[in-house]
């Protein structure tokens, strides 16, 4: 991070299974907060995978929050898998990207910001859903 005075970008990636509640992704995500001692107020916006755009619990807590939700198509999240702390088998076999909120996360930071990203909180689960907090600037 730069010493510039600015504030950096906070954002979250999230990857979820199909039907996951906005409930359970608020959950980890506080949960996940709370453990690194960030306030939800200091996070700037949501990312996600595109094949994840129209999933309703994402849609309803970027309400619920008053955030942006951005999605990244797995080829432009594919440039920051050498920053992942865990990749997927699985998520890379189903969606062509091995980390998704690892690399959402990341994605976002770095698009805010013009600035390389780095992973503030790696990847944290739950049984439906993912959660990581990266920064830029």
């Amino acid at each position: 991070m730069t010493t510039t005075g600015t504030v950096p970008s906070l954002v979250i990636g999230l990857g979820c299974r199909r039907g996951c509640s906005a409930q359970e992704l608020l959950a980890l995500i506080e949960d996940s907060l709370s453990q690194a001692g960030i306030a939800l107020s200091a996070i700037r916006a949501l990312a996600s995978i595109d094949l994840k755009l129209h999933e309703p619990g994402l849609r309803q807590l970027a309400t619920r929050l008053n955030l942006e939700l951005e999605v990244f198509s797995a080829a432009q999240m594919a440039e920051f898998a050498p920053q992942l702390s865990h990749r997927s088998a699985i998520a890379l076999a189903q969606t062509g990207c091995s980390g998704i909120a690892e690399s959402a996360a990341l994605a976002l930071a770095a698009k805010l910001s013009g600035a390389p990203a780095m992973l503030l909180i790696t990847r944290k689960k739950s049984s439906m859903a993912t959660f990581a907090l990266a920064c830029a600037g």
